[in-house]
């Protein structure tokens, strides 16, 4: 171990530049993670998703529906298996999203890739299970109460919960999460109480 650890160091008279070197760019590297809000993908924000403002009208959409009350973008478009499935499914589907804005090929209107479809087919069945495998639809039916499950979900509910058409230029406007704002926590709320005194003088007056 020693003998390897040696062959690797580089010669006495390059360790300044080379350690030099690699603190810039491990320096860059942390940088570019800040910047990027990498450490955001690790949460089940759905605000996350928004980094990119390319989500926009993903976003939008989920927040003006009623999904948004239970749900949030890791869990419909994320594996819940076990852990494992669920992390690299996030960081395999995180790098072709990345990759794809940061090159700027993103498509007019986003489509849902064959793996995606999939997960998320697997998620409104594990959600909805109760629906999908109820006794009393099957006998109303009379089909078994597996049938369900030949068809994709979308194929009927086809507007839950992004609509029909979320390209760009269909939500032009969508509100999504603002930057948080620079002003202090009490600086505002100063700021507010010195509103609401004036205000009262106001009204006595």
């Amino acid at each position: 171990m020693r003998k390897f650890i040696q062959r690797i160091l580089p010669p006495d008279r390059w360790k300044v530049p080379v350690l030099f070197v690699v603190a810039i760019a491990v320096g860059f590297v942390v940088y570019l993670g800040y910047i990027s809000k990498a450490h955001s993908y690790l949460s089940d924000d759905p605000k996350a998703c928004v980094n990119c403002h390319i989500m926009a009208p993903q976003y939008a959409t989920w927040a003006h529906s009623a999904h948004r009350e239970v749900t949030n973008c890791n869990s419909c478009h994320v594996p819940h298996d076990n852990i494992f499935s669920h992390y690299y499914f996030k960081a395999k589907d995180g790098l072709r999203h990345a990759s794809i804005f940061t090159m700027r090929a993103e498509p007019q209107v986003i489509f849902i890739k064959e793996a995606g479809i999939e997960v998320v087919q697997q998620n409104c069945i594990r959600c909805h299970d109760y629906t999908v495998h109820n006794e009393d639809v099957a006998e109303i039916t009379g089909r078994p109460c597996c049938f369900n499950e030949e068809r994709l979900c979308w194929d009927c509910h086809r507007t839950v919960p992004h609509g029909r058409v979320n390209s760009l230029s269909s939500v032009p406007n969508a509100r999504v999460p603002l930057p948080e704002s620079p002003v202090p926590g009490w600086l505002e709320k100063l700021l507010s109480e010195e509103k609401n005194q004036e205000s009262e003088k106001l009204n006595i007056k």
